[in-house]
């Protein structure tokens, strides 16, 4: 081992620098050979998804929705990058337990709706610190795309990959993750035809590096972030969540060594990324505005009460960000800084926290809260889809691409 780095901006401050003295054992950072190992992966695609986009134009797509969904051996005749694609996909890793999958899903669930506010405030707001991942979605115009409606997709999406039972073959969550992976595909084929993309300062579009960066963003941060909003986990139900994600992430195509095995894997491979990734720039101000703005956007079209709504909103979507992030990415992000919001946000932390710890100890009552739960996760899947249509096949951003 070198000469250890010195701590990112993101462990400096704020929730983070809060959990490396709370929640990690030990020191979790690196030196410069690690961050260059860890580079090399930032000029890696996804060959195996790669090649099917000229396929799914030219027709192959009625194949691709079929093996989805039954499998490749369903297919007569297929192309042999499909066959490939999909007999590595559907060759399970050894180190897959469904029981582990089941019981992590089971834990994100009982999360209920709350599970929103540290995925769209954290893993959302955190992942535009990282501006060389944000290129490619302003590449395809997605910046100037509801940011509300961005929300929605991804936390449709975190539903479906997230509910138990979801990722099996033609399961709603590993269809998700394979179209997802296709989308990227997609979006890297696009990039890559432009002219004017800066491989020297932002790498290779929708690599290996931030596509594992995104799968921390929803696994380890999420679970981060709901701790500190009062939820609480015991230290299995965290790994069996954290084997969920890798199992996400390696459907995805996302390289085994980028797949951290344990939380404290997960925590180094944190640390890397806010060193060599958490770069903020003008677009990751734009994009944090755009979601602030639709956070706003609760208020439209209710009057003087639709001005309080739109103020709380901001107000407690701005606190949770800035409480979790630190000051001096929050600043750089210009979020609304409440102090008034912000001890709302910490003392509601404190009644959930107070209430989970009856949870933990009252006879049925995980059960009960895991139930509650799952039916807010389908209630909010009910009225989205009835206010925003959201295309689950992720056509239009193929298209988009």
């Amino acid at each position: 081992m070198g000469e250890r780095l010195p701590d990112p901006e993101l462990f400096r401050e704020g929730g983070f620098r809060v959990a490396s003295r709370l929640f990690i054992d030990g020191d979790i950072g690196g030196d410069e050979r690690q961050v260059a190992r860890l580079r090399k992966f930032a000029q890696r695609e996804d060959p195996a998804a790669d090649v099917l986009v000229p396929l799914l134009r030219k027709g192959a797509q009625g194949q691709f929705e079929q093996a989805l969904r039954q499998g490749i051996e369903s297919v007569e005749g297929p192309p042999e990058e499909l066959e490939a694609f999909f007999r590595d996909v559907e060759a399970t890793p050894y180190w897959v337990d469904p029981d582990r999958l089941d019981r992590g899903a089971r834990a994100i669930t009982r999360a209920g709706l709350l599970g929103l506010f540290p995925l769209g405030d954290v893993s959302l707001m955190g992942g535009y610190l990282a501006s060389r991942a944000t290129k490619s979605l302003v590449g395809t115009g997605e910046i100037e795309y509801k940011a509300s409606r961005r929300l929605v997709e991804t936390a449709t999406w975190w539903i479906h990959v997230t509910t138990p039972g979801a990722l099996v073959l033609g399961g709603r969550g590993y269809e998700s993750a394979l179209r997802v992976r296709i989308v990227h595909a997609h979006v890297r084929a696009a990039m890559n035809r432009r002219k004017d993309w800066d491989y020297a300062a932002w790498d290779r579009p929708v690599n290996q590096v931030q596509t594992a960066g995104t799968l921390l963003l929803f696994s380890l941060v999420y679970v981060f972030g709901t701790q500190l909003l009062g939820l609480r986990y015991s230290p299995r139900e965290r790994a069996d969540i954290l084997h969920l994600w890798r199992y996400v992430g390696w459907l995805m195509g996302v390289d085994e060594e980028l797949l951290p095995a344990d939380e404290e894997d997960a925590w180094r491979l944190l640390w890397l990324l806010a060193t060599t990734e958490f770069i903020p720039d003008d677009d990751s101000k734009r994009l944090a505005a755009a979601l602030m703005k639709s956070h706003a956007g609760i208020g439209e079209g209710r009057g003087a009460l639709g001005k309080v709504l739109a103020h709380v909103s901001v107000a407690g979507h701005g606190a949770i960000s800035r409480l979790l992030l630190g000051k001096t990415n929050a600043d750089f992000l210009e979020l609304p800084d409440d102090p008034i919001a912000q001890a709302a946000v910490v003392a509601v932390a404190g009644v959930n926290f107070a209430a989970e710890t009856v949870r933990r100890v009252v006879p049925g009552a995980t059960a009960l809260q895991e139930l509650i739960g799952a039916a807010g996760r389908r209630h909010y899947l009910r009225q989205v889809a009835k206010v925003f249509r959201p295309d689950t096949t992720y056509g239009r951003h193929m298209k988009a691409a």
